[in-house]
């Protein structure tokens, strides 16, 4: 994939347009990066044309400037797609991933041709007693975080991934987690219920793994049946699916996909 940076923003991003076809955008988890993407990377190339984007404050998107907010990726994103002429694109998002290609399918929903969400939930009718109980244990991971990166990246590893294999994964690119990041994730919050919730255009995909935290799995569930859209749980994953059980995760994704390319013709 050839790397880039966005012109008046911290945002860097990578593109491998060798398909010639529809484009499948992914956004990563909080504290890792696009890497996290690497057997998607192999699976979907020659496929679908591929952008992977840093969030800022993860991976290469760090030189921020003044007034650069976690608030601006779904602007950020736009840019990137007007710079390469997409028009429209697939978007798969894991865990933060998720409610950031949300927040763009709000703002720009004639550019999605369909939505992948896993290990997240709705962004614009999210309880307002489930988001502060998982905002407690957020900050208790926090707090581990401020003392050091390599506690916090050991004890995360174990929530973010089921397998030894991925759990290793994680934690190599979470110690690169840099502690001032820290500061952007507090925008999280005002993107959720920003919006009222809607019928959507797009086809949209929601999941986690089996051994998610029992509230995503609830949270999943209750999703996909008010949305009455495509679900997922998969077996022997955790909450980064497409890290645990690669090969499954990326054969489910493509079917969804292709789903989507046929009922739009």
């Amino acid at each position: 994939m050839n790397n880039y940076l966005l012109d008046n923003s911290p945002i860097a991003y990578y593109i491998d347009d060798s398909a010639k076809k529809e484009w499948l955008v992914f956004i990563h988890a909080a504290f890792v990066d696009r890497r996290m993407f690497a057997k998607q990377f192999d699976y979907f190339s020659g496929k679908y044309n591929l952008l992977a984007i840093d969030i800022l404050g993860h991976g290469n998107s760090i030189h921020a400037k003044k007034g650069d907010n976690i608030e601006k990726m779904s602007d950020w994103i736009n840019q990137i797609m007007q710079k390469h002429d997409i028009f429209a694109a697939h978007f798969a998002g894991v865990s933060l991933g998720s409610v950031f290609i949300q927040d763009f399918a709000n703002k720009y929903e004639s550019k999605v041709l369909s939505l992948a969400c896993f290990g997240g939930y709705d962004i614009n009718n999210f309880d307002a007693a489930r988001q502060r109980s998982n905002s407690k244990g957020q900050m208790k991971m926090l707090l581990k975080a401020m003392f050091s990166i390599k506690w916090f990246s050991k004890a995360n590893k174990k929530i973010s991934a089921y397998t030894y294999e991925a759990q290793e994964e994680f934690y190599k690119l979470n110690i690169q987690f840099r502690k001032k990041s820290f500061m952007y994730m507090a925008g999280i919050n005002k993107l959720v219920n920003k919006y009222p919730k809607k019928l959507r255009d797009y086809k949209l995909l929601v999941g986690c793994g089996e051994h998610d935290i029992p509230a995503e799995i609830e949270i999943v569930n209750e999703w996909a049946e008010y949305e009455k859209c495509d679900k997922i749980i998969f077996k022997g994953a955790g909450h980064c699916v497409n890290m645990d059980v690669p090969q499954e995760f990326n054969i489910y994704l493509e079917k969804f996909l292709q789903k989507c390319s046929s009922e739009s013709l």
